[in-house]
């Protein structure tokens, strides 16, 4: 494991969360899962946390209860190399979630992603590539290139 990791509190879904995020990854993996042996607030048996390596970044996910929530305070950034990427991870974490804009969601989890091209701090660097942004909800790299070329 890496030295720093996020550590995210979900409700009680931890486990289903993990489960979705492995499929939505192609370069992921459950690294290990904690379950409750009857110690501590969860029943024994249930998912207290579980450890996930997604695109090389470890994160440990918590089921600690209705305390605390998510919030677009805090996201994750996915750097994508095509529209069609930018398509695939959009879609999946859509299913049931929310769209913000300029490429952010809220998936189904309540958990802040932003899907956008490797570029995109130079594209929007350019005014134009900026305020194409600022009107998307999901990125299109043709738009924003586009905009960025104008004079």
């Amino acid at each position: 494991m890496k030295n720093i990791s996020p550590f995210l509190w979900f409700n009680d879904n931890a486990g289903e969360a993990a489960d979705f995020y492995l499929s939505v990854f192609p370069h992921a993996r459950k690294v290990s899962e904690v379950r409750s042996k009857g110690v501590g607030p969860w029943p024994v048996g249930k998912v207290a946390t579980v450890t996930l390596e997604l695109e090389g970044q470890d994160m440990i996910f918590l089921n600690g209860g209705p305390a605390q929530q998510l919030t677009p305070a805090f996201s994750f950034f996915v750097s994508c190399d095509s529209q069609q990427e930018i398509d695939t991870y959009w879609d999946k974490l859509m299913q049931g979630g929310k769209p913000m804009a300029c490429g952010w969601l809220t998936d189904r989890f309540g958990l802040c992603w932003q899907i956008a091209p490797r570029n995109i701090g130079q594209l929007i660097s350019h005014p134009k590539g900026m305020a194409a942004m600022m009107n998307m909800v999901k990125l299109d790299i043709a738009t924003l290139e586009a905009a960025a070329r104008e004079d």
